[in-house]
């Protein structure tokens, strides 16, 4: 990109918006006018930070913009309208931006489970250097089923969301790293693996199934999103593309601080089925088809929710939301 041209182009702009942060007091339509040219000017500073970052600029924007917030401060933001816009389209349209990362995942994970338990089911002496045999006889006659109900729900619920939200939030939190990504995935499906296969062995794996799968299509997809939007801000950084690294892991990073507060509530929702419909007396069939479901409105927001926000332009970016709620002046 062509700075000077850049710069003569918006040049105009930018000092009307520094004019306008200026005015002591303004009427109605020059604080609309402000707003609008403030996001106008955000604009600019990430075409600038992307394509060609020049310090001097850069603060320039940054200071014009924070003083430009600071004189639209007096507005009342509508708390409701932005957490609607940011689970209506900035979550969906980053689960959908990265959706070949997670689905990748998901796609190496499942298989490698299956034929990990595949493994083990035909080494039965693989068994016992997991546990010994009176370990091995309580989880499947007592300790396994136990675990849904032994506490009560609403507990339950709580220690389950916050044991699942920080491991989807570790997941990303050390992704720029690469490797513990794949780790905690391994470890995680090794644990499936070796429950899943006693159970199976010893003639429960309709217990194991029928208690996994009303919470774990969900609760697992979340994994797999977590797992992938770190892998993703791993890869950011070794291969930026046309952005400088610093750019790239700023704007992955953003987007996947985003992610991670979008699955704060879809992993409330996995912690509220695990603990009042896992355990429940409803029958098997009923109590997997609610977690069918589930999954299946996740995957629909995903995908028809992400894919037209992402399509209108939006990608996530933490820094792109909040530009884009300015509140408007009541007049």
């Amino acid at each position: 990109m062509d700075l000077d041209a850049y710069v003569s182009a918006h040049r105009a702009t930018w000092e009307r918006l520094d004019d306008l942060s200026r005015r002591r007091r303004i009427t109605g339509a020059e604080a609309d006018e402000l707003i609008d040219t403030y996001q106008r000017v955000a604009t600019h500073l990430s075409v600038i930070r992307s394509s060609a970052p020049d310090a001097t600029l850069v603060a320039y924007l940054s200071t014009l913009l924070a003083r430009a917030r600071g004189r639209a401060a007096g507005t009342r933001v509508n708390a409701l309208s932005t957490v609607t816009h940011f689970f209506a389209v900035s979550f969906p349209a980053a689960l959908y931006r990265m959706r070949w990362w997670w689905l990748s995942v998901m796609g190496a994970s499942l298989p490698a489970a299956v034929v990990m338990t595949w493994w083990v089911l035909e080494h039965p002496r693989l068994e016992n250097s997991f546990a010994s045999p009176q370990e091995i006889e309580r989880l499947v006659t007592n300790d396994f089923a136990n675990y849904y109900s032994e506490h009560e729900a609403t507990s339950f619920a709580a220690r389950v969301w916050t044991n699942n939200f920080w491991l989807a939030a570790l997941c990303i939190v050390v992704g720029v790293f690469g490797f513990p990504v794949i780790w905690m995935l391994y470890t995680n499906v090794l644990n499936l693996v070796v429950v899943g296969s006693i159970m199976i062995r010893h003639g429960r794996g309709d217990l194991f199934f029928g208690l996994l799968l009303p919470h774990g299509m969900l609760e697992l997809t979340c994994l797999f999103v977590a797992a992938g939007v770190g892998l993703r801000i791993f890869w950011s950084w070794v291969s930026p593309g046309n952005r400088t690294r610093a750019a790239a892991l700023g704007e992955e990073g953003r987007a996947a601080i985003g992610v991670a507060l979008g699955l704060v509530v879809v992993l409330l929702i996995c912690g509220v089925i695990e603990a009042f419909v896992t355990p429940s007396p409803l029958p098997t069939w009923a109590r997997i088809g609610i977690g069918v479901i589930a999954w299946g409105l996740f995957m629909t927001y995903v995908f028809v929710a992400g894919r037209r926000a992402h399509e209108s332009g939006e990608t996530g970016d933490l820094d792109e939301f909040e530009r884009g709620f300015v509140a408007p002046v009541t007049r």
